[in-house]
């Protein structure tokens, strides 16, 4: 018997320390990662410095989603958009300039190098082709198709 009253204290606290440890978790502030994006680039840094947009992809080549992003934004290759993927190892020197952390980023530049759109971590083909639109076009978008982006 006493060792049924034990097994049943035991259980008592270990249910209370649980159920505050949730609640003080519950009431603290998200813990939220900021990776820096670059807000402008020297556009000679990068290919076709003339094009009127530059779509980057700041990549690692361990990375299975950088692969897919850079799939995604070379589609948009055209003589008014040059794109280029910037890979961590191959070109660390860009990657330390721009303060990447985190992959992939991808960046969307006007003709000034000024970054229009950005994305961290993956980019749908809508989301992507719809920024770069709507920064060659303002209010390309119709209202509602782009809430809820990834965009900085």
């Amino acid at each position: 018997m006493a060792r049924l009253l034990l097994a049943v204290g035991l259980a008592v606290v270990v249910g209370l320390v649980a159920f505050l440890l949730q609640r003080r978790r519950a009431g603290a502030e998200p813990v939220v990662d900021r990776h820096h994006v670059p807000t402008g680039v020297e556009r000679a840094d990068f290919v076709r410095p003339d094009a009127a947009w530059l779509v980057v992809v700041f990549t690692s080549a361990t990375c299975n989603t950088c692969a897919a992003t850079w799939e995604v934004a070379r589609q948009l290759e055209s003589p008014a958009v040059a794109t280029q993927e910037v890979e961590a190892i191959r070109d660390a020197a860009l990657h330390d300039r721009y303060g990447i952390d985190a992959v992939p980023t991808t960046i969307v530049c006007d003709a000034e190098g000024g970054v229009s759109r950005s994305f961290l971590g993956p980019v749908s083909a809508t989301h992507l082709w719809a920024a770069v639109a709507e920064v060659r076009t303002p209010g390309s978008i119709p209202p509602g198709c782009g809430s809820g982006e990834p965009s900085a």
